[in-house]
């Protein structure tokens, strides 16, 4: 394969990858947003013992709720309701349409593809000069690929991220934001620099993508050897992208569960209002208001999300790349 068309390769894998994977696990993306914000509203209906409560709607503020849990559990009145995937799902369907559950597609797709693109791009090719100068496809050489890539990625697209989030975060059903109406609102209120609100998060968020490329990477590498092959992409079959699923499942499941406070304090920092400010600000607030539990809400739908998310964009990364290896 020539030297341009393998610097390239990546970028195009790592784009393709990520938007699929974003269209089809767009519904999840909407309600993790909600679940880690301070402003998601759900109306449920509780049955309770005390007949002034039977069958009366209580709204519930995620964010103020004392008796919240990771999956958004709320305590009323003595009886308790689980606010977790299946309710979430249903309640925005019912109060805001089905289209809802596809509020920041547009930006998603719009940012994915150069975002991943950019991602894979830089790692692929950090990881192959760094190869050159220290001990090739060790865990540093894994970690300072993963890093430049990160930051790279973050600083290029946080515009775009802000947006999706801010249109995710709209709960109205009729004359809900449009991504226009959204750029011109922040940039009416808080200027270009207001784009980028949040990225101290996002930076933070690195260490998220460092453990799970390390982590992938070596599974990866102990998966291929039952299979007796090596790097080499000529010597692969489709079986080996079964693999390359469950190493981007477990390795994303363990990055995620590790560094996710910092989704909750990004999320919290493009919302409107000026109530969180800086990344350790709305850490210890969130931990203030809502325990340290807060700092864990929508988990279990991240999780959900991300576990097929991560398989499919890296399954689709490794058969992009093995594809186009094939062809030369």
């Amino acid at each position: 394969m020539a030297t341009s068309e393998s610097s390239v390769l990546p970028l195009v894998a790592g784009g393709i990858g990520g938007t699929v994977g974003a269209v089809l696990t767009c519904p999840l993306e909407v309600v993790k947003t909600r679940l880690q914000s301070s402003v998601a509203v759900f109306q449920p209906v509780y049955i309770t013992p005390n007949v002034q409560y039977l069958n009366r709607p209580h709204s519930v503020n995620l964010s103020t709720c004392a008796n919240c849990e990771v999956l958004g559990q709320c305590s009323v009145q003595g009886s308790t309701r689980s606010i977790g995937l299946g309710f979430c799902l249903r309640h925005i369907v019912e109060n805001e349409g089905v289209r809802a559950l596809f509020k920041g597609l547009g930006p998603n797709i719009v940012g994915v593809a150069p975002s991943r693109a950019i991602y894979f791009f830089s790692y692929a090719n950090t990881k192959k000069y760094l190869n050159t100068v220290l001990t090739p496809d060790t865990p540093l050489v894994h970690i300072g690929s993963a890093v430049t890539a990160g930051v790279t990625a973050c600083t290029a697209t946080n515009p775009i991220w802000f947006v999706k989030t801010r249109l995710q975060l709209d709960q109205k059903r009729n004359d809900s934001l449009t991504c226009r109406q959204c750029v011109k609102n922040i940039y009416k209120d808080m200027g270009l620099k207001g784009f980028y609100k949040g990225i101290t998060a996002s930076y933070f968020g690195v260490t998220e993508t460092v453990i799970h490329f390390v982590i992938y990477e070596a599974v990866k590498a102990k998966l291929l050897q039952y299979s007796n092959h090596d790097r080499n992409y000529n010597q692969m079959d489709p079986s080996d992208f079964l693999r390359f699923m469950l190493a981007g499942a477990i390795s994303k499941t363990c990055a995620t569960c590790i560094a996710y406070p910092h989704e909750v304090a990004r999320t919290r920092l493009r919302e409107e209002g000026s109530k969180y400010r800086t990344f350790i600000q709305t850490i210890l607030l969130v931990a203030k208001e809502n325990g340290y539990r807060g700092l864990y809400r929508g988990l279990s739908t991240q999780l959900i999300r991300q576990i097929p998310n991560t398989a499919i964009v890296m399954s689709t990364y490794e058969a992009v790349m093995y594809l186009f290896a094939n062809k030369t």
